[in-house]
């Protein structure tokens, strides 16, 4: 796998894990939010903390994917046929 593509993968699956994070202990101000702001606002968001979970998911989630492709346990080939694709040419 080039670096450029893991770097790339790796982007991806922290986007997607970010998403995933986000909702994670958050709680909405309800009725005693501060004046023009809204009720449904979270009051701590932890944004730091949920940055760090991303990345700790991301790097093992990753990591599994990357341990399966190199190790052929995953191919081009299989991922098709899982898809209901046809096979690739070579």
């Amino acid at each position: 796998m080039a670096t450029t593509t893991a770097i790339a993968i790796y982007f991806l699956i922290w986007w997607i894990v970010l998403f995933a994070v986000l909702p994670w202990g958050v709680r909405a101000q309800g009725a005693e939010s501060p004046r023009g702001t809204d009720p449904g606002a979270p009051t701590l968001p932890k944004l730091l903390a949920k940055v760090v979970w991303t990345t700790v998911v991301t790097t093992v989630v990753w990591g599994l994917c990357a341990w399966a492709y190199t190790g052929g346990y995953i191919t081009l080939d299989s991922l098709a046929s899982w898809m209901g694709l046809p096979k690739l040419q070579q």
